[in-house]
């Protein structure tokens, strides 16, 4: 993945705008069952005449989208847009996991992570990762809890 394709985080104003519009988006799609929603666009400059403001017809999916994104700029935390069907290398997938690529090299090899071969390069779905990724945490969280009964049947409480 490419430098370019992470959007920093956002600027304290940037953040504080970004959780305004977040609500505004949220209040009105929480209020539609609509197909589709008009936003109407005020370009004009402080001042000028008023003219003819465009409308923009959005479906509630991306203006979902939309807010999902504003969520994240208010939070000032860093985004990675990814389209679903992208492929990433096995150093890729690894800097994505935080983990070893000898690692996700084995994981490939033990069947656990899936992968398609471009002649010997190994290319992971971005979508796979998250799968992975999920029933990792999913795995983590079920031996956590194995553990906390097995201390609770023991009687290592504390």
């Amino acid at each position: 993945m490419k430098d370019q394709e992470v959007l920093d985080p956002a600027n304290d104003a940037e953040a504080d705008m970004a959780a305004i519009a977040h609500q505004c988006l949220m209040t009105a799609l929480d209020h539609s069952n609509a197909d589709h929603i008009n936003i109407i666009l005020d370009v004009s400059e402080e001042g000028e005449a008023k003219h003819e403001t465009p409308v923009l017809k959005l479906p509630p999916r991306a203006l979902r989208f939309f807010a999902d994104v504003l969520r994240q700029m208010a939070k000032q935390e860093p985004m990675l847009l990814v389209p679903q069907k992208h492929e990433l290398t096995t150093q890729e997938a690894a800097n994505f996991l935080n983990v070893s690529r000898p690692f996700v090299i084995k994981e490939i090899e033990a069947n656990r992570l899936a992968c398609r071969k471009v002649n010997r390069h190994r290319r992971i779905e971005f979508e796979e990762l998250r799968r992975y990724q999920a029933a990792q945490q999913e795995q983590s969280e079920q031996a956590l809890q194995d553990l906390t009964k097995l201390s609770e049947d023991l009687g290592l409480e504390l």
